[in-house]
């Protein structure tokens, strides 16, 4: 049989060994290689398995079809797919077909490469590592963790640098060239032939540092097993938040309980770890536990970051939302906070919640750092 051309072969991958009759040929040695590995992964699937179908043929009882390993597998797949193909498959193992030992294991965790998708399955999975285990996994943890505070420190320092001020200033620097004040002192330097405006004097902003007033940040954050993205975006927020001139930062981690993490808020990795995901949910509690942190109610901003499926009392919890609308303080409700902010949420709950004065939404970490910013820069 006669090898595929590479198109054909993309998808003789996509569609499974039944499509070698109508494809009139066979996988090259590096496509046989990858059709393996898909198939050790996605053979595995529930529906196909039903329909008495698998990418390799008949489904039998078990994997017994491949003899290979998780971390044979994992080798495989950083040896033949490139980087954005090796994140889905990592990502559909531990998230679709919950393949634990991935973070469990220590021979597969001393070869994976640190990501996202594999810091949720520590968090969801640590209390069953031993301490070996547990050592080899927080590498995950330091390295996303140290990622993610690189790139949400710079959009924080942004949004607590600073506002223009109106008048002009001596200092020259690109970022605040005054594009229309100098081309309206300018235009009489126009010069029609060249279809030019010559600029003689350019003016450039004065930037003013925010005058800061003592502000409360206080974080209530969903630990929940659905809300495990907002809780590792909250814990990097709320660090980079730590320290700013006017701004008092604290963290609390609810699910029946309340936990106060404020102590750990200057070290994301240690908090991460005590964090426990999963059982129930009073969000009431929780609330109740911020609003009592309030010192000056107009100067004080809680942040409730949950799903707002609520095992507690409803009512009681949209009476609370309203008492600190009216006392004047802040209050957001982010139905995640993540990087693409796309919200699953109890909607019924978030409309009540928001017909209190509470402001209901989704945000990045970036968006909530302009929020703040904004609010406390007033």
């Amino acid at each position: 049989m006669s090898a595929l051309d590479p198109a054909l072969e993309r998808w003789r991958l996509v569609l499974g060994r039944p499509a070698d009759e109508q494809m009139g040929g066979g996988l090259s040695a590096h496509g046989a290689a990858c059709d393996a590995a898909l198939d050790w992964l996605y053979g595995r699937d529930d529906e196909l398995g039903r329909r008495d179908i698998r990418r390799g043929g008949p489904r039998t009882a078990g994997l017994e079809g491949s003899a290979l390993t998780t971390v044979d597998w994992l080798d495989d797949i950083h040896r033949l797919f490139p980087k954005e193909t090796i994140e889905r498959l990592e990502r559909d193992a531990v998230e679709r077909y919950q393949i634990d030992e991935i973070v469990t294991d220590p021979a597969v965790l001393a070869r994976i490469e640190p990501n996202q998708t594999l810091l949720k399955a520590v968090l969801r999975t640590k209390h069953l590592m031993n301490p070996e285990v547990m050592h080899l996994a927080r590498r995950i943890v330091e390295a996303v963790v140290r990622e993610l505070m690189e790139k949400l420190a710079t959009e924080v320092r942004q949004a607590f640098t600073g506002t223009r001020a109106r008048h002009p200033s001596r200092l020259q620097r690109a970022n605040s060239f005054d594009v229309n004040r100098t081309l309206r002192a300018n235009l009489k330097h126009y010069r029609v032939e060249d279809r030019k405006v010559y600029v003689e004097t350019p003016f450039f902003f004065a930037r003013t540092r925010r005058q800061l007033n003592q502000w409360q940040v206080i974080l209530l954050v969903d630990q929940s097993g659905s809300m495990v993205g907002s809780v590792i975006h909250s814990a990097v927020t709320a660090a980079c938040l730590w320290g700013l001139p006017g701004v008092k930062t604290h963290l609390a981690a609810f699910d029946t309980n309340v936990v106060d993490l404020t102590g750990d808020v200057d070290d994301p990795v240690e908090l991460l770890m005590k964090v426990q995901l999963g059982g129930g949910t009073d969000i009431s509690k929780a609330l109740a536990y911020g609003a009592q942190l309030v010192t000056d109610p107009r100067r004080a901003i809680v942040v409730l970051i949950t799903d707002l499926f609520e095992g507690g009392d409803r009512w009681a919890l949209v009476q609370l939302a309203r008492k600190l609308v009216e006392q004047g303080t802040h209050l957001l409700v982010l139905a995640a906070l993540d990087e693409q902010a796309d919200p699953v949420f109890d909607r019924e709950l978030g409309q009540r919640l928001s017909d209190v004065g509470a402001h209901v939404g989704a945000m990045t970490p970036g968006q909530l750092a302009n929020f703040i910013a904004e609010k406390v820069g007033r």
